[in-house]
């Protein structure tokens, strides 16, 4: 495992007047984290093997909050942007936000192909920012996520997407809250491992890779992801506290369990 780049999602002054989509592409951003996000570019070119036809890759974190999804969005348009092929998927089916940061429907996406409702055209998830740029949305929320990315449908709709794309980049919910990502992990050639300089606990990150690497996932990296939003006399613990912000995050995934157990 190499470490693919340290980057700074610096935004410029002007960011509150800008739309989500805006907000969220590297091309928006301070010079940093263009020049970053470029360089993950390339060194995942090297990474992964020079034979491979598609490369199917996933984009996790320890807990959520460290950008995965911000850095899922961004590798598949740097990768689009260079001339390839790409197809972004929202894979995290419990709390999904990539149709949010794109300013795109949400439905139908991923889940609807998996359940067998919808039978959608590649024009359908076409960017209107790149022509080589695809994004499909997670669809309808399912009482089963970690089932439905584990089953075979997703390993024979990854097959069918993948004699259409160069890349396919798949946002996954973070490994420490809930199974999904080690469910569909053994589907994809990759994991890149998202992490927040002054957020991510040292013993958060460990649990992470000790569960990556028991699933036997190939790690491709990590991508060091660091905001300077809530930095200040106190930094991060200003506006959460030093515990408070794990309950939150475990508490929004938790409640979606709780929300399946009432409607059974």
């Amino acid at each position: 495992m190499s470490i693919i780049m340290a980057a700074k999602n610096e935004q410029q002054n002007h960011t509150n007047t800008l739309s989500n989509t805006e907000k969220t592409l590297h091309k928006n951003l301070g010079f940093s984290a263009i020049e970053q996000y470029k360089l993950l570019r390339t060194n995942l070119t090297f990474t992964l093997p020079a034979d491979l036809k598609c490369a199917v890759i996933g984009v996790t974190s320890s807990i959520r909050g460290e950008g995965k999804s911000t850095t899922a969005v961004n590798l598949s348009y740097v990768l689009a942007e260079s001339g390839k092929r790409v197809l972004l998927i929202d894979g995290d089916l419990r709390i999904p936000s990539v149709a949010k940061k794109m300013n795109i429907k949400g439905a139908p996406g991923l889940t609807n192909l998996l359940m067998g409702f919808e039978s959608q055209r590649f024009a359908d998830f076409k960017s209107n920012i790149l022509d080589n740029w695809y994004i499909m949305p997670a669809g309808d929320l399912p009482p089963n996520p970690s089932e439905l990315l584990s089953s075979h449908r997703m390993e024979l709709v990854l097959q069918t997407l993948s004699e259409s794309f160069d890349y396919i980049i798949v946002d996954l919910p973070p490994v420490n809250i809930v199974s999904d990502a080690l469910a569909i992990s053994k589907y994809i050639d990759g994991m890149v491992v998202v992490i927040r300089e002054e957020y991510t606990e040292k013993k958060e990150l460990e649990h992470c890779m000790r569960q990556l690497t028991l699933s036997n996932v190939k790690v491709l990296g990590c991508v060091m992801n660091e905001s300077d939003n809530n930095k200040g006399a106190y930094g991060k613990y200003k506006k959460y506290g030093r515990y408070s912000k794990y309950n939150r995050y475990y508490y929004k995934y938790s409640d979606y369990y709780a929300k399946s157990e009432k409607n059974d």
